[in-house]
C-alpha cells in the first residue's frame, strides 16, 4: 500500500468517477485505474462497484475511507510540521470566519499575527459557519472563528467558546411596536418582510428558529442573499433583517433596532479538527485569537454587540 495510492483511492470515493478523480489528482486515468486495482490487490478485497453506470464503495471502501483520510492528513500535517521547523519553506495557516467576523474580529488578531510572523502565509476563507465546518472536516482550514449552534458541533471538530454576539433589526424606516426603549420583540416582526441569507449562513437558521420559537413563520421579500447583498437589499427598502451589530455599525443608511432582552445571542467559537494535530502557524495563531479577546475584553475594545 503507498500513499499515492490512498490518494487516488480518495478521490474516487470523493467524485464517484474515475476519469474526473485522474483529473483531481493529475494522472491519466487508466494509470489511476491500474493503482486502484493494485491496491485491491494488495488488501485482497475489491473497493468500488460499478452498479448501472454508478460508482459505489464496497463494504472494504467504506472501512478504508475513513482511515485513508485520516492518514493523508497526518502526513500532510507531519510534513508541514518538518518544513516549518526545519525552515524548507514559509508556514502556512488557513483561517475561516462568518462574515461579520471577518470585517471584525479577525482583522486585528491577524494584525498581531502578522506583526508577530511576517514570513507565515495567511489565507482567510470567508462563508456562513455551515460551509467554515465543511471546510474544516474536509482538510481545508486549519482554523475556523464560527457560531456554534445550539444542538452542538460535529463530533470531528474541536470548538470552543470564546465570546457571545447580539443580533439587531437592520431596517431603512422606523419599526412599529418599538417601546419607548427602542428595542423590538421578535413578534413585532411578524407582518415586517424579511431579507434572508442564503443556505448555509447560520443568520438564516437563526432568524427563521427566532420566528418559529415567537409563533409565526416570517414572510420573506428576498430569498438567499450573501452578507453585503442583504444590506443592500435592506438599504433599498426591501425588507427588514436580522444582522450583527457590528456590521451595520458604519450603513448610514440603515436604522438599527435593538431586541428586547435576552433578544438573539450566539456564540463564537474556535474550531479545529479533533483528529488532526495543529501545526505550529495554527497552535500560534489560536494562541493570539485568545491572547486578543483577553486583552480586548480587559479593555472593553470589543465590537459593538460582541463580549
Amino acid at each position: 500500500m503507498q500513499l499515492h495510492q490512498l490518494r487516488y483511492f480518495v478521490a474516487v470515493a470523493e467524485v464517484r468517477h474515475f476519469t474526473q478523480a485522474a483529473d483531481l489528482v493529475g494522472i491519466t486515468q487508466p494509470s489511476l485505474s491500474k493503482q486502484i486495482h493494485a491496491l485491491e490487490t494488495d488488501l485482497g478485497a475489491p473497493l468500488f462497484e460499478r452498479v448501472r453506470g454508478n460508482i459505489t464503495l464496497t463494504a472494504a471502501g467504506e472501512v478504508l475511507l475513513p482511515l485513508a483520510k485520516r492518514i493523508l492528513a497526518d502526513v500532510e500535517t507531519a510534513t508541514r510540521e518538518v518544513q516549518e521547523l526545519v525552515g524548507l519553506r514559509r508556514g502556512r495557516v488557513r483561517l475561516g470566519a462568518t462574515p461579520s467576523l471577518a470585517t471584525s474580529l479577525a482583522p486585528p488578531v491577524l494584525r498581531r499575527f502578522r506583526d508577530a510572523h511576517p514570513t507565515i502565509d495567511l489565507r482567510v476563507e470567508e462563508g456562513g459557519s455551515q460551509d467554515l465546518v465543511r471546510d474544516l472536516l474536509r482538510g481545508d482550514l486549519d482554523l475556523a472563528l464560527i457560531i456554534m449552534p445550539s444542538a452542538g458541533t460535529d463530533p470531528g471538530l474541536r470548538a470552543d467558546p470564546i465570546l457571545r454576539e447580539s443580533l439587531v433589526v437592520a431596517s431603512v424606516d422606523p419599526l412599529p411596536g418599538a417601546s419607548e426603549a427602542g428595542e423590538l420583540r421578535i413578534t413585532d416582526l411578524r407582518d415586517q418582510p424579511l431579507v434572508m441569507f442564503r443556505e448555509g449562513y447560520d443568520l438564516r437558521d437563526a432568524t427563521l428558529q427566532a420566528c418559529r420559537a415567537a409563533g409565526f413563520e416570517p414572510t420573506l421579500s428576498v430569498d438567499g442573499g450573501e452578507m453585503d447583498a442583504v444590506l443592500s437589499f435592506v438599504e433599498a427598502g426591501l425588507g427588514v433583517a436580522l444582522v450583527p451589530g457590528i456590521v451595520v455599525a458604519r450603513r448610514a443608511g440603515i436604522r438599527v433596532t435593538r431586541l428586547v432582552p435576552p433578544g438573539v445571542r450566539r456564540t463564537i467559537a474556535v474550531a479545529r479538527r479533533r483528529d488532526v494535530v495543529p501545526t505550529h502557524a495554527g497552535r500560534e495563531l489560536r494562541r493570539i485569537l485568545l491572547e486578543y479577546v483577553h486583552d480586548a475584553t480587559a479593555t472593553a475594545e470589543l465590537p459593538p454587540g460582541v463580549e
